[in-house]
């Protein structure tokens, strides 16, 4: 069995469209629009075969998780994974130059990975 993708309610799909094409190589298809519900969404591609939905309606309600304060149950975070430790730091490198604030990191975690985390 494989995960065949995950999905994310956003208020800002454009954004982040741009933002996973730009920084992790997604390839986008054309925009989804379903005229009765207000739905709006689109699926990006990655080398590895993963994908990953974005989608947007207007009367879906704000997420409770805050990554700085207080987090609550369900989807945490997506982890994408790049071929050496320096490809992890080029990527913080690159995120916080274009203002993506780094929250920790890079680092060895207590489970081994190598990772950082962006808010």
């Amino acid at each position: 069995m494989k995960l065949e993708h995950v999905a994310i309610w956003t208020r800002h799909l454009e954004t982040m469209r741009a933002f996973y094409e730009t920084y992790f190589y997604g390839q986008s298809n054309a925009k989804y629009r379903n005229a009765t519900t207000g739905l709006e969404s689109y699926f990006l591609h990655f080398e590895s075969g993963a994908r990953l939905e974005l989608l947007h309606k207007a009367d879906i309600p704000e997420n409770r998780n805050d990554t700085l304060q207080q987090q609550h149950l369900g989807l945490i975070h997506l982890a994408f994974e790049v071929e050496s430790r320096e490809a992890v730091e080029r990527k913080a490198q690159e995120l916080a130059g274009a203002g993506f604030p780094i929250l920790r990191g890079p680092r060895v975690t207590g489970d081994g990975y190598y990772e950082f985390e962006k808010s």
